[in-house]
């Protein structure tokens, strides 16, 4: 995914899985995207105030601080604030759902109702929403997303 500069556009994935990592950062890149990866919330919030990724994957099932704690300390860092993010985790709680939306989360994808193809054309379409001036905050709420 090139932009009208010729750079490409960044996906930070926050995720501990180091077979789920790869496969996401061989994803994304394969589709065009330069590709950052943590595994723990504060490497992943360093990472987003250094490299400024278009959007951030986030687990919530971190090690140390959770998906929810870095997403508190996303919406306070005034530089990274409005990067948009989409979760994605096995974790499916109706209480952290709740918690992440009102953290501005785009979307809570459940893993297992997603193909690693089919996430990475649901990301593409939140970066697509962005790039032709949608309003990319308008939550799209996939909480019951299943593959297709």
């Amino acid at each position: 995914m090139v932009q009208k500069s010729g750079t490409k556009k960044k996906i930070l994935v926050v995720e501990d899985e180091k077979m789920l990592s790869e496969m996401y950062f061989d994803k994304f890149s394969e589709s065009g995207f330069k590709v950052f990866t943590a595994v723990e919330a504060a490497e992943g919030i360093e990472i987003a105030k250094k490299e400024k990724p278009d959007l951030i994957v986030l687990d919530i099932l971190l090690p140390r601080e959770n998906g929810i704690a870095f997403l508190r300390v996303l919406r306070k860092e005034t530089k990274i604030s409005s990067i948009p993010v989409v979760v994605l985790s096995n974790f499916d709680s109706p209480e952290i759902k709740k918690e992440a939306f009102g953290l501005g989360v785009l979307d809570y994808l459940i893993k297992t109702n997603y193909t690693p193809s089919k996430t990475v054309e649901k990301i593409r379409s939140y970066i697509d929403d962005k790039r032709n001036g949608k309003n990319s905050n308008k939550k799209h709420n996939s909480i019951s997303g299943r593959k297709s």
